[in-house]
C-alpha cells in the first residue's frame, strides 16, 4: 500500500505518522508530503529517514491512499488533484465535511457508507468525533432526541502556536499569540470565527456533522465550546434527551461493550476520564453518568478523548484501515 501523508510536518501530521507506526499500517512505500518551504527536510518513520516532497511529486506516484492535515484552502486545491489521480483521500480539515456528494465518517459509527468510489472522505471535527463515539450505541437503544453539550477543549486543537503561547505564558515569556487573550489561567469561551447567529463556527460543526454522522437530522443539538488551558485531550459535558426512558446499569453495559469506548465511572474512589488520562491514547473515556432528574428521559455524562489522536490522526488511519480490510482501495488481497 503506497500512503502519502500531506502536511507530515504539521502537529497532526507527526501524530499520523505516529499512529501509522503504532497500528503497524500495511505500508510498502511512504511519501511524506508538505508545503514548500518544508521540501528536502527528514523525517523518520520506522527508523528509516525520509524526504519531505512537493504535492506534485506525491500526485505523479499515484499513491493509494493520501491522508490529508494541511489545512482547508490546501485540502480544496489539491485533494482533487490525488483523486483525479485515482487516490482515496482522507481529508482532516473541514473542507468537505458538510459538502453532500462526501462522506463524513467514525469507522465505529458509519464505516459501512463507504465505497469504492469515495476518492475524498472527510475526517470529522475532533469535538464531534468523540462525542459520536459514545452517543451511537445509545441512539440505537434508546432514540436520541437533544444533545446540549458544553466543551472544554485542549490548546493542541489549535496548533504548535497555542501551544507555545501556553507554555510561555506558564514560563512568564512574551511571545506571539495564537489567541486574542492569555489563555494561562483564563478560558476561552471561544473556538473558530463567530457566525452570524451568534455561535462560533466550532459550535456549527458539532451541530450540523452529529445529525451526518449519526444519518439522522431529527437529532437536535446545540454546543458551547470552550478552550482551556490544559493538553492532552478535549473533555465534554453532554446532556441527552432520549425518547425512550433507561437504566442506568444498562446504559453502563451499553457503553462498556460499545467499540473505542471506555467506562470510567466509579464517583466513590474518584474515578472519573480526565485528559491527562485521555493523553496519547486511542479511545474514548465516558464517566460521571447519572440521570437528569430536572426532566425525563435524559443522562448526563462526561466524555474525554486525545484530540490528536482519536479527534484526528487515529480516526483517519482508522478510516484507512477499513478501507484496506474491506478492499475498497488498492488492489484486492487474494486469499
Amino acid at each position: 500500500m503506497k500512503i502519502a501523508v500531506v502536511g507530515a510536518t504539521g502537529l497532526v501530521g507527526t501524530k499520523m505518522l505516529q499512529v501509522l507506526e503504532e497500528r503497524n499500517f500495511p505500508i510498502t512505500e511512504l511519501l511524506l508530503v508538505a508545503s514548500e518551504k518544508s521540501v528536502g527536510k527528514e523525517i523518520t518513520f520506522k527508523g528509516k529517514a525520509y524526504k519531505v516532497i512537493s504535492v506534485e511529486d506525491a500526485i505523479k506516484q499515484k499513491p493509494d491512499i493520501a491522508i490529508f492535515s494541511a489545512g482547508g484552502s490546501t485540502s480544496l486545491a489539491q485533494a482533487p488533484l490525488f483523486a483525479a489521480a485515482g487516490t482515496t483521500v482522507i481529508d482532516n480539515s473541514s473542507a468537505w465535511r458538510m459538502d453532500p456528494t462526501k462522506k463524513l465518517v467514525v469507522p465505529e459509527v458509519n464505516a459501512n457508507v463507504l465505497t469504492p468510489e469515495d476518492k475524498i472522505i472527510a475526517n470529522p471535527n475532533c469535538s464531534t468525533i468523540q462525542m459520536v463515539v459514545a452517543l451511537k450505541p445509545l441512539h440505537d437503544r434508546y432514540k436520541i432526541k437533544r444533545v446540549v453539550v458544553s466543551t472544554y477543549q485542549s490548546v493542541t486543537g489549535t496548533g504548535v502556536k497555542a501551544v507555545d503561547q501556553l507554555m510561555n505564558e506558564r514560563a512568564g515569556i512574551d511571545g506571539p499569540m495564537a489567541y486574542p487573550y492569555k489563555i494561562d489561567l483564563n478560558v476561552l469561551p471561544h473556538i473558530d470565527v463567530f457566525t452570524e447567529n451568534g455561535y462560533t463556527k466550532e459550535e456549527m460543526k458539532m451541530v450540523k456533522e452529529t445529525n451526518k454522522i449519526m444519518g439522522d437530522d431529527s437529532i437536535r443539538v446545540t454546543a458551547t465550546t470552550v478552550r482551556i488551558p490544559v493538553m492532552g485531550g478535549h473533555s465534554e459535558s453532554v446532556n441527552i434527551e432520549f425518547e425512550n426512558d433507561f437504566d442506568l446499569a444498562e446504559v453502563r453495559d451499553i457503553l462498556s461493550k460499545a467499540p473505542g469506548v471506555v467506562v470510567t465511572d466509579d464517583v466513590a474512589n474518584l474515578k472519573y476520564p480526565m485528559p491527562l488520562d485521555a493523553h496519547d491514547k486511542d479511545e474514548v473515556f465516558v464517566g460521571r453518568i447519572r440521570r437528569d432528574e430536572s426532566q425525563p428521559n435524559t443522562l448526563n455524562c462526561w466524555i474525554v478523548s486525545d484530540n490528536l489522536r482519536k479527534g484526528a490522526a487515529t480516526n483517519a488511519v482508522q478510516i484507512a484501515e477499513y478501507l484496506v480490510a474491506n478492499h475498497l482501495v488498492g488492489q484486492p488481497v487474494e486469499a
